[in-house]
């Protein structure tokens, strides 16, 4: 924003004006809220009425297969949520406990915590101003710093331990640098598994988020572009892995007619087929969505150039959803300045995440400099962005 006290308000006040003009009230306006406006209660009520309410019934199939078709991977294999897609993922990529996995300390809480459901710890490379995600030439530099590859994998020559995956995540929607990233990972002979969390309908020259690599992971919580209430979604290409992801979130148990026979420590991590019909609607929603919030990211960005105000746009090659806009501030005091008058007219808005190493169960983990994380913590808002 504008240099001054006087600017700086100026500009809060007209940024309040517009997004109430946007969204045609005066009331309480959220960042982010969900849109049920096709067969959703249709689909629902059939589910009921089928008795297949768990994780059986013909929803989740032709859920699965719809994700599957809709992302171009050729398997999908639907989870309770976005976190447990993640676990299941990494354990599917290969990582075990007492190793290591590259991501970025600008993300959900949800990306560690998955690593650390396998026994395993982060280390945090930088961003990207363009993208806020995953640096390749960060991941490239600290590789080239700190990892040797023998015995066909990576490992980290300051620690001692395997670097077992390697998991960066679409920040808000935008693609990170897949390309760059695939290449340095490829040298290291290092696993790629995507947190696309944010991503669905987000595309790099062309190829979905969360193809890329060996595995990718979608959300569906409540406050993603489309919703299945809680719910997520492993992508792959390859049938193996698809057939040992279905089987391990449905707790490893072996197909017979009635026995109950369990092979390994698995997970009760499958979608219920209530929220899967619920899935089913809004993905045939999804492309009306994508057309409404690029319109809206549009509208911010028009505002933003009259403004002198800088609101982040997708990056060069990528079509992004858009999940949520940002809003790109001067420094730390700006952007509370803006959080407390927005918040306190009503109009809901959040910093990013506290970066990860500022986490207590986390700031002991190996990072590099984080200059660009620093950067974008201090300066990043996220305003309304729900579906018109």
């Amino acid at each position: 924003m504008s240099d001054g006290c006087k600017d700086t308000r100026a500009q809060t006040d007209s940024f309040i004006r517009f997004v109430r003009d946007v969204y045609r009230t005066d009331e309480f306006i959220p960042l982010h809220e969900p849109r049920f406006q096709g067969r959703e209660k249709e689909y629902l009520l059939d589910a009921i009425d089928s008795t297949f309410v768990s994780s059986v019934g013909q929803y989740v199939d032709r859920f699965e297969a719809d994700c599957a078709k809709y992302t171009g991977a050729k398997y999908a294999v639907a989870t309770v949520n976005g976190t447990a897609a993640l676990h299941v993922a990494l354990l599917l990529a290969g990582v075990k406990r007492d190793e290591e996995v590259i991501t970025q300390a600008l993300t959900f809480v949800a990306t560690c915590n998955a690593i650390h459901y396998c026994g395993a710890e982060p280390v945090f490379v930088d961003v990207d101003k363009a993208t806020l995600g995953l640096s390749p030439l960060a991941l490239a530099g600290y590789l080239d710093e700190f990892a040797e590859v023998r015995d066909g994998a990576a490992w980290n020559k300051q620690t001692g331990k395997r670097i077992g995956a390697c998991l960066p995540m679409h920040t808000f929607g935008h693609p990170a640098d897949m390309d760059g990233i695939m290449q340095v990972c490829e040298k290291f002979q290092i696993p790629v598994v995507e947190d696309a969390a944010e991503a669905l309908g987000s595309t790099l020259n062309g190829r979905h988020c969360g193809t890329f690599g060996r595995l990718g992971v979608l959300s569906f919580n409540g406050n993603k572009i489309m919703t299945t209430g809680g719910g997520g979604m492993i992508l792959t290409d390859d049938e193996t892995l698809a057939k040992q992801a279905k089987h391990l979130t449905t707790t490893a148990k072996q197909p017979h007619p009635w026995q109950f026979v369990h092979d390994q420590v698995g997970f009760n991590y499958r979608l219920p087929n209530l929220n899967a019909a619920l899935g089913v609607a809004q993905l045939e929603c999804l492309p009306l969505f994508l057309e409404k919030k690029r319109r809206l990211a549009e509208r911010y960005a028009d505002w933003g150039k009259q403004n002198k105000v800088l609101i982040m746009a997708e990056p060069e090659a990528a079509c992004s959803n858009y999940w949520l806009n940002v809003v790109l501030l001067d420094g730390l005091s700006e952007r509370d300045a803006f959080l407390t008058a927005t918040n306190g007219q009503s109009v809901m808005t959040r910093p990013v995440w506290e970066p990860m190493h500022r986490l207590p169960m986390y700031r002991h983990c190996q990072k590099d400099a984080l200059a660009n994380t620093e950067w974008a913590a201090d300066r990043v808002v996220n305003i309304p962005s729900s579906v018109l």
